[in-house]
C-alpha cells in the first residue's frame, strides 16, 4: 500500500496511476470524496483528512510501505509563507509518528537556494524541514510543468503564445507531469536506499520549442513572445492572482530567466523527461474532443 497526497491534482494523480498500472494499492487522503470517486472506482482507498490536520495525515500513513507528499500550490502566498510552514509542520509531525519505509517528495528546481525564488521558497522550505526525518526521503526537483502552457490551445489561435521567458529562445528545465508521476512510482517502488536523495527531473526546453510543438498541433504559424516586464504583474492578475499579490510569482520567473533552476545543482541526480510538449498539448486537445 502507497499513499499519495493531492490526488486529485495533476501530479498526484498521474503518480496514482503508474502505481495501480504497476498493481500496486493506493490509498489517498482527500478532503471531498465526491471530487475523487473517479479513483475510488479504480480501487483506491480514499482516507478523509487535509493537509492542516497532522493527525489525519499520521492515520493516512499507518501501515503503507512508502508515501508521495506534496505541498499544496499557492500562487498567493503570505510573506511569510505561512501557509507552506504550517503544512510542512503537519507533514513532520507524521512522519516522525508513522515512519514510513521510505517518502518521496515533490521539490522543484531552484530549491537548493533559500532566497530569490518567489513561490519556489515554499519548496526550499520543505526541503529544509525534512532534513531531520529518520525515513529515507527521495526530493523530486522537478522542471517547469508543460501543462503550464496549456492555455496556448486557447490564446495562441492569433499566432501567439505569451510567455514569461526571457530571451524566448534561452532553455530552462520542463518536464510533463506525467513524467514526474513516472519517476515517483518507480522511487516508490524500486530499490530501496538509505538517507536522502535529490533527483532533477526533466530536460532543457525553451519557449520557442514549445511554440514550436504547438505550431504542429494546432497546425499554425505560433511563436513565442516574452511578456515585457512591466506587464508581468498585470498578466498574473489576469490569471486570478490578487492585484498586490503577484509579487512571489512575479520573483520565480525572474529566477527562472536568470538560471537558477538550470540543471547540475550539486549533490543531484539527473532524469530526463521523456513526454514531449507536443504529446501534452495532443492529449488536453483529444480529451476536449471526447
Amino acid at each position: 500500500m502507497f499513499l499519495v497526497m493531492g490526488i486529485t491534482g495533476k501530479v498526484g494523480g498521474a503518480t496514482a496511476q503508474h502505481l495501480l498500472a504497476q498493481g500496486r494499492e493506493v490509498r489517498a487522503m482527500v478532503r471531498n470524496r465526491e471530487k475523487a470517486s473517479n479513483w475510488a472506482n479504480q480501487g483506491v482507498e480514499l482516507v478523509g483528512g487535509d493537509w492542516n490536520d497532522s493527525t489525519a495525515i499520521e492515520q493516512a500513513l499507518r501501515g503503507v510501505e512508502g508515501a508521495f507528499v506534496m505541498l499544496p500550490s499557492v500562487w498567493a502566498p503570505s510573506p511569510d509563507y505561512k501557509e507552506a510552514k504550517a503544512v510542512i509542520a503537519n507533514y513532520v509531525v507524521a512522519l516522525t509518528k508513522a515512519a514510513p519505509s521510505r517518502v518521496v517528495a515533490l521539490s522543484s528546481m531552484g530549491a537548493n537556494r533559500t532566497s530569490g525564488l518567489g513561490m519556489i521558497t515554499a519548496l526550499s522550505l520543505l526541503e529544509q524541514g525534512f532534513r531531520d526525518l529518520t525515513s529515507p526521503i527521495a526530493f523530486v526537483r522537478a522542471g517547469g510543468f508543460f501543462e503550464n502552457f496549456l492555455y496556448g490551445l486557447q490564446v495562441a489561435q492569433g499566432g501567439t503564445l505569451p510567455v514569461y521567458y526571457n530571451p524566448t529562445d534561452r532553455k530552462s528545465t520542463m518536464v510533463a507531469t506525467n513524467d514526474i508521476g513516472a519517476e515517483i512510482a518507480t522511487l516508490l517502488t524500486g530499490p530501496a536506499w538509505l538517507g536522502q536523495r535529490v533527483i532533477e527531473l526533466g530536460s532543457m526546453v525553451s519557449a520557442d520549442e514549445v511554440a514550436a510543438q504547438l505550431d504542429e498541433v494546432l497546425e499554425l504559424d505560433v511563436k513565442a513572445f516574452a511578456i515585457p516586464r512591466a506587464g508581468w504583474a498585470e498578466a498574473f492578475e489576469q490569471f486570478g492572482i490578487p492585484k498586490g499579490r503577484t509579487g512571489p510569482a512575479e520573483e520565480m520567473f525572474e529566477a527562472v530567466n536568470a538560471g537558477w533552476m538550470d540543471l547540475g545543482a550539486e549533490g543531484t541526480e539527473h532524469i530526463a523527461g521523456t513526454t514531449s510538449a507536443r504529446e501534452v498539448f495532443e492529449a488536453a486537445q483529444n480529451a476536449a474532443k471526447t
